[in-house]
């Protein structure tokens, strides 16, 4: 499978937005469509987000969503990949490499210190996939969430 990368704008709402709904049923929510479209609308309009989008010809298969943060010590950004998502039929051919390899391209375009990301315990399938493209498991810090 041939898989192209672009740079999600307002032009790819519908396609976003659906796969994003998907993301989210993925991760044992309730399917909202219009709740979808909304969030991913507004990140995109206010630029606080950059999304990547992968196509299949002309089928949108995947994505990956980026937020900005920054690195005090450093004094450089950082991005947080916050996202990644590929549906069940474009799985195991390198779409979502190919997404992790452009967003490391965009991190490296915008001089930041590094790339971040979580993923839950017992997924497994996922933490061998970073590890196999190059990511390290954090050691150095425990981290910590507070639910508001």
């Amino acid at each position: 499978m041939s898989t192209k990368i672009i740079r999600a704008t307002l032009e790819h709402l519908n396609d976003v937005a659906d796969l994003l709904d998907e993301y989210r049923i993925f991760y044992g929510q309730k399917s909202d469509p219009d709740g979808a479209r909304t969030f991913i609308a507004a990140r995109l309009e206010q630029a606080d987000s950059v999304v990547f989008l992968a196509f299949n010809k002309t089928t949108a298969v995947g994505f990956t969503q980026l937020y900005p943060s920054f690195s005090s010590v450093a004094m450089r950004r950082i991005w947080i990949l916050n996202d990644l998502f590929v549906t069940a039929s474009a799985r195991k051919m390198g779409t979502a490499i190919s997404l992790m390899e452009e967003a490391k391209r965009f991190a490296a375009q915008t001089h930041a210190v590094r790339l971040v990301l979580a993923t839950a315990t017992d997924n497994r399938p996922a933490q061998t996939l970073y590890e196999k493209i190059g990511w390290v498991k954090d050691e150095a810090f425990h981290h910590y969430k507070y639910e508001i």
